[in-house]
């Protein structure tokens, strides 16, 4: 597909506001609206737009505990790898999942209430995993730079 610099300027507009309306969009990039809708559709047919979201912000739902679980398997085998992504998924508590090179296989990203919150997911669900063979969890202290964005100018 063809991805030229207005589809760079219309992906950075909806990624700042999914809920912008074509006019607005047309406005901003001198393009009729039906332009605007074609190259959406064409965007979301490629699957560089997979889906449209709200993003929550975590705090106001209680989900204070942010971590970050490194996440080593007991052995690297095709099984062993099957088993742990799909038992990973099933979590609710697992907001992301990375399989990742270096000394660990995994990042894990959770999010919880509290630190007994996170105690029970370890001992009651996490390491019901058979085939970790360690964890070593990283708590954020505060938030420097979160976005969503790719930035694309």
């Amino acid at each position: 597909m063809k991805f030229d610099t207005l589809d760079q300027q219309l992906l950075m507009y909806l990624q700042e506001n999914s809920k912008i309306t074509y006019k607005e969009l047309s406005d901003k990039l001198n393009l009729s609206s039906t332009a605007i809708h074609e190259r959406i559709k064409k965007l979301e047919k490629a699957g560089i737009i997979e889906k449209y979201v709200a993003l929550v912000n975590r705090r106001l739902i209680n989900r204070e505990l942010l971590v970050f679980s490194h996440i080593k398997l007991q052995q690297h085998s095709q099984e062993n790898i099957r088993k742990f992504e799909t038992e990973i998924q099933t979590l609710k508590e697992v907001q992301s999942c990375f399989h990742v090179s270096g000394d660990y296989d995994y990042i894990v990203k959770m999010s919880f209430e509290n630190m007994d919150e996170y105690r029970n997911f370890m001992v009651n669900k996490l390491t019901t995993i058979n085939v970790i063979g360690s964890t070593h969890s990283t708590f954020v202290i505060g938030d420097v730079k979160d976005d969503t964005a790719y930035q694309l100018l």
